[in-house]
């Protein structure tokens, strides 16, 4: 479909472990939209507390569809939630719509939020992917949650123009992959935007509810996605600091060399490895000043 479409359709899937707390101010904020939405999915993914039925309130205000999934109680970064929200994948045929939406269950959307990143998706055609910032509550105040790079988007607010979304081919089920989506996006020859000023309140800060077998899990993605040991090594280095946790940098460096032993399957080509390595020594550089 053509982002230039004036009734441009948005399907949103949301993932949902135990998030009764929060989902009803998530919907309702999708309620109060100025552009509203033409299908939410959300996926109750091993929920045991009234979140489906929290959600399925909803049905009369939204075109809403709730899924009751079961998986691992563990929340274990990427896997969890990526596969829930392919389950609400398959029950919508992404041709009829012009974009797709991975959103949490724990977020407070402005009302003009859809509109906004609709805009952009507008402005051009290689757009691939848009998305404001998250805040969270500290001391009284909604701040922006902290990032590593301006230029990322959260995981918790993705918005793919459905053109790239499959040429990216979906989203990978393992932690990571929000960067690799990015990633993936530009090696294809599209922009990822971050637009200044829209803000959504984000209710639970992100990896609040993490396993603690996740901790080696972002080398391994590092090895999966190419990174080699001495650009992982300078990205362990920076997350320790930022941190000031020393022990960040070693986790970073087991969980790349425990993925190097078992051989793992990378999740990239080479050719994508090689557009990532360079897309990061790039940024490096231009931090450095070079």
């Amino acid at each position: 479909m053509s982002v230039n479409n004036q009734t441009m359709r948005i399907a949103i899937i949301i993932p949902a472990h135990n998030e009764e707390a929060f989902i009803a101010q998530t919907l309702q904020s999708l309620v109060d939209q100025t552009l509203k939405p033409s299908k939410v999915i959300v996926v109750s993914d091993n929920s045991t507390d009234d979140t489906a039925a929290i959600a399925g309130s909803f049905q009369d205000k939204l075109p809403l569809q709730v899924i009751e999934d079961s998986s691992s109680a563990q929340n274990v970064p990427g896997s969890k939630v990526i596969n829930a929200f392919n389950k609400g994948l398959e029950i919508i045929d992404p041709e009829k719509y012009d974009l797709i939406c991975k959103y949490d269950a724990d977020l407070i959307f402005p009302s003009n939020y859809l509109e906004i990143v609709v805009s952009r998706f507008r402005e051009s055609k290689i757009t691939g992917m848009a998305a404001g910032h998250c805040t969270i509550l500290k001391n009284g105040q909604w701040v922006v949650e902290n990032q590593n790079n301006p230029d990322h988007i959260r995981g918790a607010l993705k918005a793919y123009h459905v053109d790239c979304f499959k040429q990216i081919g979906g989203l990978r089920a393992t932690i990571g992959w929000d960067t690799i989506d990015e990633m993936l996006a530009r090696f294809y020859g599209w922009q990822v935007v971050t637009i200044d000023n829209l803000y959504v309140k984000h209710l639970k800060p992100t990896g609040a509810a993490y396993h603690k077998k996740s901790k080696f899990l972002q080398g391994e993605a590092f090895y999966k996605m190419r990174y080699g040991y001495l650009l992982t090594a300078i990205t362990a280095i920076k997350m320790a600091a930022k941190h000031k946790n020393a022990t960040i940098f070693y986790h970073y460096l087991k969980g790349y060399q425990l993925a190097q032993r078992k051989n793992l399957e990378p999740i990239v080509t080479p050719d994508q490895g090689r557009f990532i390595r360079k897309y990061r020594w790039n940024g490096i550089k231009k931090k450095l000043g070079f």
